[in-house]
C-alpha cells in the first residue's frame, strides 16, 4: 500500500511540476501575438481578417477643445490613494459616474458630460481609474484584481456624504462598459440604481467583439493564459506583467495616455463571467452603440442583452445609425437618447 501511495504521490508532484512549469514559462516569456501585432491597425492602415475588414478606431472626433474642462478633485481609497476625478455639477439628485475606455481617462467625457449637467439631467462624476490618468502613481498598474471595484464604492460612498442623492447610475465606455458590468455582478452591485453602457467591451469573446477589437488591442495570449493558470491555484506573483497593449495614433497621444495595462488592471476591467454579471442587472439599463462601430458589432448587443436579461422589461438596446466607436461619447446626435433615458428614470 505505501507504494502505491509512493507512485500516486510521485505522480501528482510531477504533474503539479509540470502545471507549474508551463504556466510560469507562458506567464514570463509570453510577448505580443505575432499575428496580432502584424495586424494592428494605425489610424489610417486597414488589413482583412477573412470576411471582416478591420479599419481602426477613428480618433478624429476626440480631437476637440477641452480648455473649459472642470479642474481634477480627489478622493480617498480605502488605501490611502488620492484618486483624481472631474464633477459636474447640477441641481438634480442623480448622480451619473461614467468609466473611460482602454488607454483614455476623464477627458473622453468632457463634451457628453457638460451637456447632462447642463441640461439638467444629472450630476456627472468623471473619474481617473486607478493606473490613468495625469500623473497615476503606476501607469497601467493596479494592486489586485478587483481594486477598480473597491475604489468606486469609496467614490460612491464620499459622493453620498452629506448629500441628498436619489440615485446612483453607473456608466462606462468600451472597457469602462465592461467594468459597470463587472461592478453589477460583484458585492457593491446595490450601490447602483441603473446602468448606462455606451458601446461596451463585454469580454474577448463574446459575439459583440470583434476580432483583435478591430485593430485596436494587442493581447499577450500566451501570457494571459499562464496568469490565468497560475491565478486558479492562488498564485498572484507575476499579475504585475502586462498582458495587452494598445494602438493609441500618435496624432492623439500627449502624455497622459495609458499604452499598456497589467494583467490584473485588465483583468479587473472585465466581467467575471460575463453572462452571471449582466444577468445580475435588475435596475435600469440603457445600451447605446453605433452602427459605424470599429470594435463591436453592434447589430449583436440585442441578442446578447435579450438572452441574459429575459425578464428585466427595463432594460433597453439602441444602435444609433452611422455612429462610431468614439462617437458613441462625443458624437451631439447621441445625446437626445441619453436625455430621454434619464428624465425617464
Amino acid at each position: 500500500m505505501s507504494k502505491i501511495l509512493k507512485r500516486i504521490f510521485t505522480s501528482l508532484s510531477i504533474s503539479i511540476l509540470i502545471y507549474l512549469g508551463i504556466a510560469t514559462g507562458l506567464a514570463y516569456f509570453g510577448g505580443p501575438d505575432a499575428a496580432e501585432e502584424a495586424s494592428a491597425m494605425n489610424e489610417a492602415g486597414s488589413i482583412e481578417q477573412g470576411d471582416i475588414v478591420n479599419q481602426g478606431i477613428d480618433f478624429s472626433e476626440m480631437k476637440l477643445d477641452y480648455s473649459d474642462m472642470p479642474a481634477l478633485l480627489s478622493y480617498t481609497a480605502r488605501d490611502g490613494t488620492q484618486l483624481d476625478y472631474r464633477y459636474y455639477p447640477s441641481d438634480s439628485n442623480k448622480v451619473l459616474i461614467l468609466l473611460h475606455g482602454s488607454g483614455w481617462h476623464s477627458q473622453q467625457f468632457f463634451p457628453l458630460a457638460k451637456y447632462i449637467s447642463e441640461q439638467g439631467l444629472a450630476q456627472v462624476v468623471t473619474p481617473d481609474l486607478r493606473g490613468h490618468g495625469m500623473s497615476p502613481k503606476r501607469r497601467g498598474d493596479i494592486d489586485y484584481l478587483g481594486q477598480f471595484e473597491d475604489d468606486l464604492a469609496d467614490l460612491i460612498g464620499q459622493l453620498k456624504q452629506g448629500s441628498q442623492l436619489t440615485s446612483i447610475i453607473m456608466g462606462g465606455h468600451s472597457s469602462g462598459g465592461g467594468l459597470a458590468i463587472r461592478f453589477a455582478g460583484g458585492e457593491y452591485a446595490d450601490l447602483a440604481d441603473a446602468y448606462l453602457l455606451l458601446a461596451p467591451f463585454i469580454f474577448y469573446n463574446a459575439p459583440t467583439t470583434r476580432p483583435n477589437a478591430g485593430g485596436w488591442a494587442k493581447p499577450y495570449t500566451a501570457r494571459i493564459i499562464g496568469l490565468s493558470m497560475l491565478n486558479s491555484i492562488g498564485i498572484h506573483r507575476f499579475d504585475y506583467l502586462t498582458s495587452i497593449e494598445f494602438n493609441m495614433p500618435e496624432s492623439v497621444r500627449n502624455g497622459t495616455e495609458t499604452l499598456a495595462y497589467s494583467y490584473r488592471l485588465n483583468a479587473s476591467f472585465a466581467p467575471r463571467d460575463y453572462t452571471k454579471d449582466i444577468s445580475a442587472i435588475t435596475q435600469p439599463l440603457l445600451l447605446l452603440a453605433g452602427s459605424a462601430d470599429e470594435t463591436m458589432f453592434a447589430d449583436k448587443y440585442q441578442g446578447l442583452i435579450s438572452s441574459t436579461l429575459p425578464d428585466n422589461d427595463k432594460a433597453e438596446v439602441k444602435v444609433l445609425p452611422g455612429i462610431s466607436h468614439m462617437g458613441i461619447v462625443v458624437n451631439p446626435d447621441v445625446r437626445p437618447t441619453i436625455k430621454q433615458w434619464l428624465e425617464g428614470l
